[in-house]
């Protein structure tokens, strides 16, 4: 892509005020995209400061804050509904709402035909078929945000799914990949002292139990068409190479660089209107120009990559089990997990017992076929199943 296809591209940000949307703003400063909406929470300031640079047409926010928005910011169109918003015409969507609150946003974009740069990662989780049914109905593409998904996309470019043997997700491993071999007693304090990453609460507890790891483990065989057979996950604690590729005849592709979002991000949506319209249809981008200062990224170090521990990290191979069978199961583990670092990091469970509510809730799972309306029924079933258990010190 040259540098003016580039400029004057339009986005849709949903999730402005969050971690990727602040970064895919900054990648739109630094590109010239053009802005034209915006999809907030309830962080009325920080919304009203980037209405007042980008001057974006449409807006939403949380409900209980849309009065406050429409009296700060006069002028623009604000409503209550990001759904709304991802349908409306523009050149990519960004969705960077966490939560299944993102799943109506996404399913609304592509049922629209629109161009999806997805870093929702409940969509391919929880509601796979029914994202790519979407797309299939509407015309919608899809491209993933998050690291080691694009880095997966940028191995597969120009490749046949049929050459694939295995796609490699890396993980930092978390605050305890050194020790202690007994995790009964840590504090989640110590669980949130992650050794390389500033994030929320919920992602530093599941990148301690290696929970986001096998969240990710299952986006990337939705969105890649793969059985969960043949994603792989390594440790590799400096965090350079994102993702790797190995095909059938031995040979590996990886894909490395500085551990910068706004590059994922910026490949995103660059590659987003020739993205999939179905698992494992993969496209490339040309690159625009660069993000920030990285041209001179020196390929110096140490790296090391080693196996996941299963027996003290099982929540992995939960999430593994949960892919394996689909249907209702990740919906129900991606609920109970939620509640289950909740009750953690209030002094309700301990880290051990992370796991074995989520295994309890699995096991409690009732049998059916994924739809929109079980999607729903299912996670408010796993939520209150969670807490019973959370209740009881996850072993009721």
């Amino acid at each position: 892509m040259s540098l003016s296809e580039g400029a004057g591209r339009g986005i849709a940000v949903l999730g402005s005020t969050g971690s990727i949307g602040t970064q895919t703003l900054d990648v739109a400063r630094e590109r010239g995209w053009r802005v034209t909406a915006l999809a907030a929470g309830r962080n009325v300031e920080l919304l009203a400061a980037q209405v007042r640079e980008f001057r974006p047409e449409l807006v939403s926010v949380d409900a209980g804050v849309l009065a406050q928005a429409r009296g700060a910011l006069p002028g623009v169109r604000v409503i209550a509904d990001p759904a709304e918003v991802a349908a409306t015409p523009t050149g990519v969507v960004v969705n960077a709402m966490s939560g299944l609150i993102g799943l109506s946003p996404t399913r609304a974009a592509l049922e629209a035909g629109q161009a999806v740069a997805l870093a929702t990662k409940e969509a391919m989780v929880t509601a796979a078929h029914l994202m790519w049914e979407a797309a299939s109905l509407g015309g919608g593409r899809v491209v993933p945000v998050d690291s080691e998904h694009t880095g997966v996309f940028q191995c597969l470019t120009g490749e046949d799914m049929a050459d694939v043997a295995e796609v490699i997700l890396t993980a930092s491993g978390g605050p305890f990949r050194e020790g202690p071999a007994d995790l009964s007693g840590v504090t989640p304090a110590e669980a949130l002292r992650h050794p390389s990453w500033s994030m929320g609460p919920k992602v530093t507890i599941d990148s301690a139990t290696l929970m986001n790891k096998g969240l990710e483990v299952m986006e990337c065989a939705s969105l890649y068409g793969l059985p969960l057979s043949q994603v792989g996950v390594v440790v590799h604690p400096q965090s350079l190479i994102h993702a790797a590729v190995r095909f059938r005849d031995g040979s590996l592709k990886a894909q490395f660089g500085p551990t910068d979002m706004r590059l994922p991000i910026a490949y995103a949506v660059d590659a987003a209107p020739t993205g999939m319209t179905r698992p494992g249809d993969v496209r490339g981008a040309r690159r625009g120009r660069e993000v920030g200062t990285h041209l001179g990224w020196p390929m110096r170090g140490t790296w090391e990559f080693r196996e996941p521990d299963l027996d003290r990290f099982p929540c992995l191979g939960l999430a593994y089990r949960a892919g394996e069978a689909g249907g209702l199961l990740p919906v129900a583990l991606n609920a109970a997990d939620e509640v289950a670092v909740d009750a953690f990091l209030a002094g309700q469970i301990g880290f051990t017992d992370i796991p074995r509510l989520l295994e309890r809730v699995l096991d409690d799972t009732p049998a059916g076929t994924l739809t929109w309306d079980t999607l729903a029924e299912t996670d408010a079933w796993a939520r209150t199943r969670a807490q019973e258990l959370a209740a009881n010190g996850g072993r009721a």
